[in-house]
């Protein structure tokens, strides 16, 4: 590296933890430590309108519907990661959890723009209770026994929703509403990479040996059951798919089953059978009926937020 280089990357022009590099002006103990503006979320340029003849309050239940999916799934893995086999597993799943995080908070923000009662997405997150969640009841259940759950079970579940989110976010990408739009596009190319990430542990769990075969297979029987509501449309996602702000949920039936088909098929587990998904007679968790399960999460995430309210984070 040349002496020009080597001054230009010196430690005193290094920017503080958090914060902006400044040229030429001394730094004070104080700003040392003082955290700088984020970085800026592509998603703020995106618009906020509501697309002409599209109800605020259906659009906003949408968006509480996928961000609460990605909210309580991204704390369901970090369960998962705990239980992981392998250390670069754990940095894997907690990866893929605040990608779900971020999803979530971006939804989370849509809903609240249009809420009538005005709620921020920390509120919506930290300030409901269990049956004013929208997300399908295959996110929240304990895959136990234990603390974390099962490995196995909670890969399965992933890979189930994955699925799913992929093929929702193909077609949410031409929907007209400009948030939920630009957010599937952004995110597609990565959700193929958590979906492909849970076929890959599935097939090498299924393809192993007969203990991780037992394994694999009693996990998928632990979720199938609850994997149908996926593809149970609700009439809020029924009204928006006709106005073109959201997508019918049965459509997406087809090409979920025929990759989770070829997913069966490489690891070994043809004996169960993914035609015979069982859809799930509403109301269910989009109608706010929910496991014991989900109550007990949200009493351990919400816990900070409540018990200390008038803190004003």
């Amino acid at each position: 590296m040349s002496s020009s280089s080597a001054d230009a990357h010196s430690g005193s022009d290094v920017a503080p933890p958090g914060g902006t590099e400044t040229q030429g002006e001394a730094e004070t103990p104080t700003q040392r430590w003082v955290l700088g503006p984020a970085p800026r979320d592509p998603m703020l340029a995106v618009p906020r309108y509501v697309p002409e003849g599209v109800s605020g309050v259906d659009l906003s239940c949408y968006c509480l519907m996928l961000a609460d999916d990605a909210l309580v799934l991204s704390q369901r893995l970090a369960e998962v990661a705990y239980r992981a086999p392998e250390l670069e597993e754990h940095v894997a799943l907690a990866e893929i959890g605040l990608d779900l995080l971020r999803q979530a908070r971006t939804l989370l923000g849509r809903a609240g723009e249009l809420d009538e009662d005005g709620r921020d997405e920390d509120r919506l997150a930290h300030f409901r209770v269990a049956d004013q969640f929208r997300n399908v009841r295959l996110v929240e259940i304990d895959c136990g026994p234990g603390a974390g759950g099962d490995f196995s079970a909670g890969i399965a579940r992933f890979l189930l929703f994955a699925v799913w989110r992929v093929e929702l976010f193909r077609r949410l990408a031409d929907t007209r509403d400009p948030v939920l739009s630009a957010l599937a596009a952004n995110w597609l190319p990565r959700s193929i990479e958590h979906r492909d990430h849970a076929a890959q542990w599935v097939i090498r769990l299924g393809d192993a040996t007969e203990v991780s075969r037992q394994h694999i297979l009693a996990g998928l029987s632990r979720v199938w059951p609850l994997a149908g509501e996926l593809f149970a449309p609700h009439p809020v996602e029924m009204r928006l798919t006709e106005v073109a702000c959201a997508v019918d949920p049965s459509a997406l039936l087809e090409e979920s089953l025929s990759f989770l088909d070829q997913v069966m098929s490489v690891a070994r587990l043809e004996s169960l059978d993914v035609r015979e998904l069982d859809y799930a007679v509403p109301p269910g968790g989009r109608d706010g009926v929910h496991t014991e399960a989900l109550q007990f999460l949200l009493a351990e995430m919400q816990y900070i937020a409540r018990s200390e309210a008038a803190s004003g984070w």
